[in-house]
């Protein structure tokens, strides 16, 4: 499936009848079964319904890095976003792409 970013924002589990997604690097992730991490009230519940690639890298939760952006991001950074990837891609199916 490929998704606007738009279309994304309706998967940010505040509609408990919809999946949580999240985006890397375009590719979009159903987190749904980890919903007490990415469902409302969770942990990191501001990446759902988001490609999360530049906060994921920065290891931040700010609204402001929560952004699909690669740019001006370090080697180091680079690195954690690709064991992030690693990560989501051994335990979430992946359904989609952000276009």
């Amino acid at each position: 499936m490929e998704f606007t970013s738009r279309q994304l924002k309706q998967y940010d589990g505040k509609d408990a009848s919809k999946p949580i997604y999240v985006a890397i690097k375009g590719r979009v992730f159903d987190v749904t079964t980890g919903s007490n991490f990415y469902g409302p009230g969770g942990s990191y519940a501001m990446f759902a319904g988001k490609d999360a690639s530049r906060a994921l890298a920065k290891m931040s939760k700010n609204d402001d890095d929560v952004s699909p952006s690669l740019d001006g991001l370090s080697d180091k950074e680079l690195g954690v976003l690709a064991d992030w990837e690693k990560k989501f891609e051994a335990k979430y199916p992946v359904v989609g792409r952000v276009v």
